[in-house]
């Protein structure tokens, strides 16, 4: 139920480009733009809440400070790394959201169809690697030139330049990428089958059929809108529906089916941090050396905010991983 709508828009919109249709510049940055309030960024920020939804026993003052001072640790310390090596801070970007996403998908695809415990860890490693290599990689050897303008854009942000990764961009070096990406998404397939052995057969099938869509969706659609899209209607959903589930007034709405009560509580619970994040933004906007032009430097603002918020992030979501015995 949670799944249908996010593979019926991807696909339908998939399906526009493949008709020869184009979309206009502010039209490609517009999922990014409404991910500002809509799933996108609004996702990570019930993190305070997390530990003690963990715990059972509710959040409290002791672990919302703690969830705080590891946001502001860590953002400090990835601004600090932006300002003085923006090249590594994009490669480290890009890396940590490749995990990241794959991650998310690694939860959604195996632990709600209550399979996780059959797949060894090095498969699982692989289905991480696979699944963010789907947002991560696609765009890559499909439109280098515009993964290379986004790069360029978030890295003039601080006064670097690019060109010391021009090389990922060789046509020689991104076949190879594509060949091996090839070997491993069927090797991981294979392997996710012969593991389930009939047991939960039917989702492996979700699985090939998941890694279809993102594969035929990010190798057509313009990059940039691809991947908002997938982040307001991929990615965040299906970390928001985690969330939910341990919420003890949300887990029993979805059980109900009353999916609006549940949303409404996570709309609540995340609005302070969400208007929080916003006032970071337009922070900034003001304060990075280099100059912000149209809407690619926008963009490259918001994903430099997105990745500062990343890190923590991710190591909460590896504490619910732990927690929850997905390793």
């Amino acid at each position: 139920m949670f799944l249908l709508p996010s593979w019926v828009i991807l696909g339908v919109v998939a399906l526009v480009f493949v008709a020869g249709a184009e979309a206009g510049t502010w039209v490609q940055y517009a999922p990014f733009a409404l991910s500002l309030v809509f799933f996108g960024l609004p996702h990570g920020a019930v993190d305070h809440l997390v530990p003690g939804r963990l715990s059972g026993g509710g959040a409290t003052i002791s672990s919302i400070a703690t969830v705080v001072a590891l946001y502001s640790v860590l953002a400090v310390l990835y601004l600090l790394l932006w300002s003085n090596s923006p090249g590594v801070a994009f490669v480290f970007f890009i890396t940590l959201t490749w995990f990241h996403w794959g991650q998310g998908d690694l939860y959604f695809t195996d632990a709600l169809r209550r399979n996780i415990d059959a797949k060894p860890r090095l498969l699982k490693a692989l289905t991480v690697f696979v699944r963010g290599g789907m947002p991560m990689l696609v765009p890559l050897l499909a439109f280098p030139e515009v993964y290379r303008g986004v790069a360029g854009n978030i890295v003039g942000l601080f006064r670097g330049d690019a060109d010391w990764i021009a090389w990922v961009f060789d046509p020689v070096f991104r076949g190879a990428c594509g060949v091996g990406f090839f070997l491993v998404v069927i090797a991981s397939l294979y392997w996710s089958y012969r593991v389930s052995k009939g047991r939960d057969r039917f989702s492996w099938y979700i699985e090939g059929a998941e890694i279809l869509i993102l594969t035929s969706y990010f190798t057509i659609v313009p990059p940039i809108l691809a991947l908002g899209l997938y982040f307001c209607l991929w990615h965040s959903p299906r970390h928001i529906v985690r969330l939910m589930l341990l919420d003890p007034k949300s887990a029993p709405a979805l059980e109900k089916g009353k999916i609006s009560v549940a949303l409404a509580a996570f709309v609540r619970d995340a609005a302070p941090l969400t208007i929080a994040a916003l006032a970071l933004l337009v922070g900034l906007y003001f304060l990075v050396p280099g100059r912000v032009d149209g809407a690619g430097g926008l963009l490259a603002v918001y994903l430099v905010l997105i990745s500062t918020l990343t890190l923590p992030h991710v190591v909460i979501v590896c504490l619910m991983d732990h927690r929850q015995g997905i390793w």
